[in-house]
């Protein structure tokens, strides 16, 4: 596992951009987000990821680390409706105008048709990028509500070592359907 803190500059490297709104490394501030539609006060580096100030801070651990360089999609959010790679994201980033929600956030009691159709087509099987695949999942109907077998393998780009991927593209036709119905 791949400790942010020890490897900081990789980290930083990955997502810094001229015009990007890093502040400087190494001083903490307070910094106001919004996740699942509660205003959260964290004191944090400004190159903290995202995905660590979730589970850490605010205590929303359904976000999962997977590789922590935004590959795998373990660490998968919605960031004003956009899925977004939470581990190379840094807090420095992100508004506190900009909407964050994660999988906690998609509904109250599992009752948002994505996660309805995962239970019904038993798409996991070791379960881990679970969540991921389906806030990705969530964000491709929010965009596209009757998707294509090729928009799904175009938009789907997490990575399951399952293989569970036919189930996950049958229980996101089915959630689309359910849609529509």
């Amino acid at each position: 596992m791949i400790d942010w803190k020890s490897d900081r500059s990789r980290i930083h490297s990955l997502v810094a951009r001229e015009d990007a709104p890093i502040n400087k490394i190494g001083r903490n501030e307070m910094v106001s987000l919004t996740i699942n539609g509660t205003v959260h006060q964290v004191d944090a580096e400004p190159d903290t990821p995202l995905l660590w100030v979730i589970r850490e801070q605010i205590g929303l651990t359904g976000t999962k680390y997977g590789c922590g360089v935004a590959q795998c999609g373990a660490c998968t959010v919605h960031v004003d409706g956009v899925a977004t790679r939470s581990c190379s994201l840094p807090i420095s980033a992100v508004t506190s105008e900009q909407k964050i929600v994660t999988i906690e956030g998609l509904s109250p009691d599992a009752s948002h048709p994505l996660q309805k159709a995962w239970l019904e087509l038993d798409v996991p099987q070791c379960g881990y990028c679970q969540t991921g695949q389906i806030m990705a999942a969530a964000a491709l109907l929010q965009a596209n509500p009757s998707p294509s077998d090729g928009d799904i393998v175009a938009e789907m780009t997490n990575i399951c070592r399952c293989g569970t991927y036919n189930r996950i593209k049958a229980a996101i036709k089915l959630a689309a359907s359910e849609n529509r119905g």
